[in-house]
């Protein structure tokens, strides 16, 4: 041994080089494991993605972990329902404690856990006498030997319980447990912003869908008159995609004069305003609502629509049925009171004809008397029929029939007026499935139109036509009648409106403005429809179309 190597045995320069590089080496492990430690942290804080499922995290989670430390699952329970419920296991191949477990109130190591919020370590003996718990007659059937839990707190409240499972019996360093109580936290703050992600989606979800299907039109509108959002209800009624609804005005889209709006009532007066207002050839209820801002700055108004053209004829049909119930009770008591002098006047003149010669002037006189006396009584009969509401049955019927019944109750009040009426049958036409006394409210709607807009005229031929003919429409054969007139006529633009209930360009004396909106609605309950074309002074084409009968 040399000088030197006695110098450095005396003063143990070798030993301490040696405790040097060995407290140095475990330095560097130990930094290494706690670069891990924060590594593993970040990755839950940056891995997590309301997208991403649960079981990718606990597999990057336990991938991390196992670089330091030897574990062989990991658990996730939560609470459902007020019950604490095994969510999630990983890896979870040959794991007993299998997902939707539920852990009972007693004698349950994540039950504990969850109530006392503390952390518990369990070292699992087989046959060992001690308490046993709910885990325990699970994970003793496995190779477990080291059970490890950490409450999931999160604003001063416990939303799980987060578990490690070891094979192996080792202790941990007191660093170690503040590692995974730190990862316990950040993975409870991830599942809480989870949550409440998907609480605001499924709210937002739930409003979308009520909105969507609300039956009534619903607009957001800006100030500057623009189209932020609708519901399905608008591109339905306007048939139009979104894109094409959002590109254009409120009132561009609907054709509506902004003199005549109630949403320009709105932007001025800034207080709820509504309107009933014909739009796209329907009536229409619009409701507009200014929203303010905390400022009382007006941010949008909410527009809600509403289609009450069916409802309009509804209502007009009651008040229609009001009336034909009140002549149908007046035309039995006239009826009533008529029948019986008409009776005697018939009788009478067929008594007198049957003793009178038909060569003297006195013949011819009594004709008339019994002519006018059987007309008279078949006037009364067409009204009762037609004003009899309890009779509307389908059935088979002719539209011939109905407007012979018609004409007896209106020729007379039409001729009066110096109007021809032509009449031009098709005596083969099909017969319907349908109510007469509802055809003959149709038939005597058009006639009487047809007859005011000749009183308007200043000609001297005026004249009506009756034409029923069968067409083929549309591969489906169908029965017509045609009710033709000279007379003024209709204004274009009101063509598309005069179906409309109460729409009318007559005197208030002369109507109610519901004749036509009743009798299309009638055409429809039959299956059929109305056709009008009309040019201003020129007259006007009534067609009714019903389905013929198979």
């Amino acid at each position: 041994m040399n000088k030197a190597e006695m110098i450095d045995l005396l003063t143990g320069v070798k030993s301490s080089k040696k405790s040097y590089y060995t407290e140095l080496k475990e330095t560097v492990l130990e930094l290494q494991k706690k670069n891990m430690q924060l590594e593993i942290i970040n990755e839950v804080t940056k891995g997590f993605n309301v997208d991403t499922s649960m079981d990718v995290m606990l597999h990057n989670i336990l991938e991390k972990l196992n670089q330091i430390f030897t574990l062989e699952r990991l658990y996730l329970a939560v609470v459902d329902h007020n019950q604490l419920l095994l969510a999630n296991v990983y890896p979870l191949d040959s794991s007993k404690l299998q997902r939707g477990t539920i852990f009972p109130k007693e004698n349950s190591l994540f039950q504990t856990v969850f109530e006392t919020k503390q952390p518990v370590t369990k070292h699992i003996i087989p046959n060992k006498a001690e308490k046993m718990f709910f885990e325990d007659a699970i994970l003793t059937q496995t190779d477990a030997q080291f059970f490890i839990l950490y409450p999931l707190v999160c604003k001063g409240e416990v939303i799980g319980v987060f578990g490690f499972e070891s094979n192996h019996q080792f202790d941990f360093a007191p660093g170690d447990y503040v590692f995974f109580q730190q990862l316990s936290d950040q993975l409870a703050a991830c599942i809480e912003n989870m949550n409440l992600y998907h609480a605001v989606l499924k709210s937002k979800k739930q409003w979308e869908e009520t909105f969507r299907s609300v039956p009534s039109m619903i607009f957001v509108i800006d100030r500057n008159e623009r189209i932020t959002l609708c519901n399905e209800a608008v591109n339905r009624f306007v048939k139009l995609d979104d894109p094409s609804i959002y590109q254009q005005t409120f009132h561009q889209l609907l054709e509506i004069d902004a003199k005549d709006s109630p949403l320009t009532e709105a932007y001025q007066t800034l207080k709820a305003t509504s309107k009933q207002l014909t739009i796209l050839n329907r009536i229409c209820e619009l409701h507009c609502y200014p929203s303010l801002n905390e400022k009382n700055v007006m941010t949008e108004i909410i527009v809600s629509m509403n289609d009450i053209t069916e409802k309009l004829q509804i209502e007009g049909q009651l008040i229609h049925s009001g009336k034909l119930a009140a002549i149908g009770e007046m035309a039995a008591g006239v009826a009533h009171e008529l029948n019986n002098p008409l009776t005697a006047v018939l009788g009478n003149s067929q008594l007198l004809l049957r003793t009178t010669n038909k060569e003297k002037v006195e013949y011819k006189l009594l004709e008339d008397i019994q002519q006018c006396g059987i007309r008279c009584k078949h006037i009364i009969s067409s009204l009762l029929t037609f004003s009899r509401q309890d009779e509307y049955v389908f059935q088979e019927c002719s539209l011939n029939k109905a407007v012979e019944q018609v004409l007896n109750l209106v020729r007379y009040q039409i001729e009066r007026q110096n109007i021809q009426i032509e009449l031009h049958l098709d005596h083969h036409v099909s017969t319907i499935n349908g109510s007469l006394q509802q055809i003959e409210q149709i038939a005597i709607n058009l006639l009487l139109n047809a007859k005011q807009a000749l009183e308007e005229m200043e000609v001297d031929n005026k004249k009506i036509v009756i034409e029923t003919c069968e067409m083929v429409i549309e591969q489906q054969k169908k029965v017509c009648l045609r009710i033709t007139d000279n007379g003024a006529g209709i204004k274009a633009p009101d063509i598309q409106t005069i179906f409309n209930p109460f729409f009318t360009t007559k005197k208030a004396t002369k109507g109610s403005g519901l004749g036509l909106s009743v009798s299309l609605g009638i055409a429809k309950a039959h299956g059929g429809t109305i056709e009008v074309e009309s040019k201003e002074g020129k007259g006007s084409v009534f067609t009714l179309v019903l389905p013929k009968k198979e």
